[in-house]
């Protein structure tokens, strides 16, 4: 069967890495509960670095290092370690899956951002918007457990997740995504080796070989899902990205013990079914270039 035309394997690999991303996120959390969040954020780049020297190196050679672009691989790398921090951060006060969801508003924001650059945005875009951010007020409603400074974490992970997303947009029709890859944990890993000397602690074997996993989590979690668009098309497979929001759940639920509650489940609900909206919006137009 011709690779480019897959979309059973496209799904799979999507749903294995929606799958890979949740546990990774739960492993953090976990690890967070224990050690500095710096501590576990910079082992994670780490053993991604390594792993990805490791895998591609001796196929690719000089070529891993090469990009077109220096100071936007940089800015790319800078914005992945603010939703990295932020996001695992906002684990320590936000049960996972309502997190998960929050961050999940990036494509909308993606679209805010678009417009504000001068993209064309319908009616119904704008829309999905509106719903999708009425969701998050829903998980977050005022009176509720969520309702504090905190969930200003998880939204400014997703706010950095914008940026970095708007950023490979651009870099994505000049340098190979190894090279972005690579050289993303690369600048990773020189900002938390400066900041983890503040806030070291050291960690058992047990744990340091948790850690290490949360490398290769990451690692395998988006090579997955990046060669899920060479069996698929991203319209097809988008509303399977939203299977994170569940596995998220589930974790959460069988490692943390909690159970998200109705106001909860009917936000991420709305979150789902707006980007589900844009995704199908977005499949029936031509990519915008910015």
């Amino acid at each position: 069967m011709n690779n480019s035309h897959n979309p059973l394997l496209g799904v799979a690999l999507i749903l294995v890495s929606c799958l890979t991303l949740a546990g990774h996120d739960g492993l953090s959390k976990y690890l967070t509960q224990l050690y500095p969040v710096f501590l576990v954020i910079w082992a994670r780049y780490m053993a991604q670095t390594f792993l990805m020297i490791g895998l591609f190196s001796p196929s690719m050679g000089r070529r891993v290092f090469h990009t077109l672009r220096p100071k936007l691989q940089v800015c790319r790398g800078l914005s992945l370690v603010c939703v990295s921090m932020l996001f695992i951060s906002g684990l320590s006060y936000i049960p996972l899956a309502e997190a998960t969801a929050v961050i999940f508003l990036t494509p909308l924001l993606v679209t805010i951002a678009s417009a504000l650059l001068g993209e064309r945005v319908s009616r119904s875009q704008w829309l999905a918007v509106v719903c999708g951010l009425i969701g998050v007020m829903i998980i977050v409603r005022p009176g509720g457990a969520l309702f504090t400074p905190a969930i200003l974490l998880p939204f400014g992970a997703a706010v950095s997740f914008t940026l970095y997303q708007l950023i490979t947009r651009r870099l994505s029709a000049t340098d190979h995504p190894v090279t972005s890859n690579f050289i993303t944990s690369l600048v990773g890993s020189a900002v938390m080796s400066v900041l983890v000397v503040f806030n070291w602690q050291t960690p058992t074997l047990h744990d340091g070989l948790m850690m290490a996993a949360l490398g290769a989590m990451a690692m395998s979690g988006h090579l997955l899902l990046t060669n899920a668009f060479r069996f698929a098309s991203a319209a097809a497979l988008a509303p399977f990205t939203y299977s994170q929001i569940i596995f998220a759940g589930v974790v959460g639920l069988v490692v943390f013990d909690h159970a998200p509650d109705i106001g909860a489940v009917i936000g991420m609900a709305i979150i789902i079914a707006s980007g589900l909206v844009m995704a199908y919006v977005q499949g029936r137009q031509p990519r915008p270039q910015i």
